[in-house]
């Protein structure tokens, strides 16, 4: 039920000494805003927590081209305040039910030189941080421009830690890095070869979410909500006045954004707290988003899947049929070329991995490189790559889908657009109905390389309207979409459910074949690309080393494998795989079964414990069932960590199993060392944990009786 008041201004603001400055304070008073129209006619914001100021006062507003800019000479025609608190159910999340309590200030602004124009900015005051928009009513002097830059600055008050990635126009693929943020370095991001395709626009450039940590224990994490027909914010930093503006991903002809009123920007977030558990607790960006587009949603499932995928990440297997170079879709005699007998799509390998999803409970298997075209896609700006729709001869739908709908397991699809997205377009249409003929319910799409139409970018804004146009097709054909190397998430699986997840950041995949990602990644991309939705991270890598597949291979994932378990409850996701081979796992039957019961929908989340960078605790209840799950991960240090259990039912008692780090385990040295304990626990229990470097714990915790 919706409670919303429309208030006399002045119970929510305060108006200060100055003409045209207003306060508002958060719901529950410990975070203020104040809004101002400086001496220049130019709208400033500023905000308070506690007291103590947060965001110095800062710019706000547009450049525009060949027209008058969105920045200053405004006067105030009209101020709205309001206040909202509901209770809203997702159709799949972390929790059951979200509040949503904010207090809103509207204020309608007017600018009469040269032409009359209207201009209004909506504040959204949170108990945990603050959601801002620009808005651009229908009027007769504003109907079409062009943004060249925006001008929002985020004017911080010191010299804070920073988490960050360079700011990058085509990729989010990069480790973290952390310094104060005068030390920032964005050109190190040209020093990341693996990455494929790299658009680092400045030393100064940071991508966002970004997540700071001022000298007085205030965590504050930047970033933007509803991320609609506009290119992707990044941040330019001022080293000097520690400050941050708005920098808009370009397109091909160096225009970031195309605006037709009415229209408005993104929210830009800015949470706040001086408890990291309450950032990675925050719901402000879903809060900022829609209701779902989609009435019906039963259709929606997250899932649990494996899929022939790693094996071509380790070499063991190609995604290619053959290894011809020039090919094309049409003309080619595909059942004349020669085999290279590593193709791992084929239809008894597809079996293969059917049978092990269904003897171990598992949705859904993923099936990559089963299409025509693999063979020289990579590293050529070539537009028809793929048809999505014409199998290699060793691949057969129609059997496939006949044997896993036997064995009670879904199929799901891989477009890999190659980044040609024209061609993508053209094409999905009939795609998605040769999914549905075949009985794929989902489908994973991919962006490797350059972008087609030639010279646009993952992040800008003719793309930011391709992934909406994917999200709303699939749901169109009741299709459930995961998209990798596409912009990084802003909360809208809200309003796009079926979009259950995106990858958007450096993955599991780069310990593979890369230096990999760094002990310490996984604690930080909670705070960082997570804090704007779930991440297909792909966990669950039980042969640490890579030297097993390949003896002169030194490549090796940077966790224990009791890590690799944690994740699967500090990296959430709807849709979580269980990355590694089946035989693999088949080694390491026990160590399995956490992956095995470990749930991928949730009614509670409770956050224990949290530092960026170096440790997360979580526990988390299972959708419609009383059994918690919990996953401890640390960076490269070795560290104590004593676990509560206030959150379990009064008076319960639970068996708890305990994937735990052996003494000697070491990502490095001992990465596959672990044990298994069990115990009897209540709400009263303190558990003691001893991580090693590297490492992690994952429990599992069920109801007993009669014990």
């Amino acid at each position: 039920m919706v409670l919303r008041y429309i208030i006399m201004i002045l119970l929510f603001f305060i108006q200060s000494v100055q003409a045209d400055s207003y306060r508002i304070s958060s719901p529950d008073g410990h975070l203020s805003l104040v809004f101002t129209i400086n001496d220049n006619g130019a709208p400033v914001y500023q905000l308070l927590f506690k007291g103590n100021t947060i965001i110095e006062p800062s710019a706000m507003g547009f450049t525009l081209k060949d027209r008058e800019d969105l920045l200053d000479k405004f006067e105030i025609q009209k101020i709205d305040s309001s206040m909202t608190d509901e209770t809203w159910q997702p159709v799949w999340g972390e929790v059951n039910s979200i509040r949503n309590h904010y207090r809103e200030f509207t204020v309608t602004l007017k600018k009469n030189i040269p032409e009359d124009i209207l201009f209004i900015l909506r504040f959204r005051l949170f108990n945990d941080g603050l959601g801002f928009r620009y808005e651009f009513p229908a009027q007769k002097n504003l109907r079409y421009f062009i943004i060249s830059e925006e001008n929002t600055q985020f004017d911080l008050t010191g010299d804070h830690k920073t988490l960050w990635i360079p700011g990058d126009y085509d990729s989010n693929e990069y480790y973290y890095y952390t310094t104060p943020l005068s030390e920032i370095d964005g050109f190190k991001g040209n020093s990341i070869f693996e990455i494929s395709t790299r658009s680092v626009w400045s030393a100064n450039g940071v991508q966002t979410p970004l997540m700071l940590k001022a000298k007085d224990n205030i965590y504050i994490n930047i970033h933007e909500a509803a991320l609609l027909d506009f290119p992707a914010m990044q941040l330019r930093v001022n080293k000097q006045r520690f400050c941050l503006q708005a920098h808009l991903v370009p397109d091909a002809v160096g225009n970031p954004a195309y605006v037709q009123t009415p229209s408005h920007s993104p929210w830009r977030t800015i949470i706040v707290s001086d408890s990291a558990e309450k950032i990675l607790a925050s719901k402000l960006i879903l809060n900022l988003n829609e209701p779902s587009r989609i009435n019906d949603t039963e259709w929606i499932k997250p899932q649990k899947y494996v899929g022939i995928w790693w094996g071509m990440h380790v070499g063991i297997n190609t995604w290619n049929y053959a290894d011809s170079g020039n090919i094309k879709l049409d003309g080619i005699d595909w059942s004349g070329l020669t085999p290279n007998k590593k193709h791992g799509a084929t239809t008894e390998n597809t079996k293969r991995y059917i049978d092990f999803a269904a003897r171990h409970g598992f949705d859904a298997v993923l099936i990559e490189g089963w299409n025509v075209g693999w063979e020289d896609w990579f590293g050529n700006w070539k537009e028809e790559v793929f048809d999505f729709m014409t199998p290699y001869v060793d691949f057969d739908p129609a059997i496939l889908q006949k044997y896993a709908s036997e064995k009670g397991v879904a199929l799901m699809m891989h477009h890999e657009t190659s980044s040609s997205v024209t061609n993508y377009e053209r094409r999905m249409q009939d795609a998605y109905k040769f999914m549905k003929k075949y009985g794929y319910p989902s489908v994973k799409t991919g962006y490797v390389g350059r972008i087609i139409p030639r010279g646009e970018h993952h992040a800008g804004q003719w793309m930011v309207n391709h992934y909406i146009r994917v999200a709303e097709t699939t749901a169109r054909h009741q299709i459930m979409l995961n998209a990798h190397e596409a912009v990084r998430p802003t909360g809208l699986h809200r309003t796009y459910p079926n979009w259950l997840a995106c990858e958007a950041a450096r993955g599991n995949e780069f310990n593979a074949w890369s230096v990999g990602n760094p002990p310490e990644h996984e604690t930080i991309l909670p705070f960082t690309r997570l804090m704007g939705g779930p991440m297909d991270y792909t966990p669950g890598i039980f042969q640490i080393r890579m030297n097993y597949y390949f003896p002169d291979k030194t490549e090796q994932v940077h966790t224990t494998l009791t890590k690799q378990l944690a994740l699967y409850i500090t990296m959430y996701s709807p849709l979580q795989m269980a990355a590694d081979l089946p035989e693999n796992y088949e080694r390491f039957p026990d160590a399995f079964q956490f992956i095995k019961d470990v749930a991928v929908d949730w009614d509670d989340t409770k956050i224990l414990k949290a530092e960026p960078g170096d440790y997360i605790a979580i526990a988390r209840r299972a959708k419609n069932s009383e059994n918690w799950f919990i996953g401890v991960v640390t960076d490269e240090h070795q560290r104590q960590m004593t676990v509560s259990m206030d959150y379990l039912d009064p008076g319960q008692k639970y068996l708890a199993r305990l994937y735990l780090d052996t003494p000697d385990a070491h990502w490095q040295d001992n990465p596959m060392a672990y044990r298994i304990e069990e115990r009897l626990v209540d709400r009263d229990t303190m558990i003691e944990l001893d991580l090693a470097p590297g490492g992690g714990a994952a429990i599992s915790l069920s109801p007993v009786t009669g014990r």
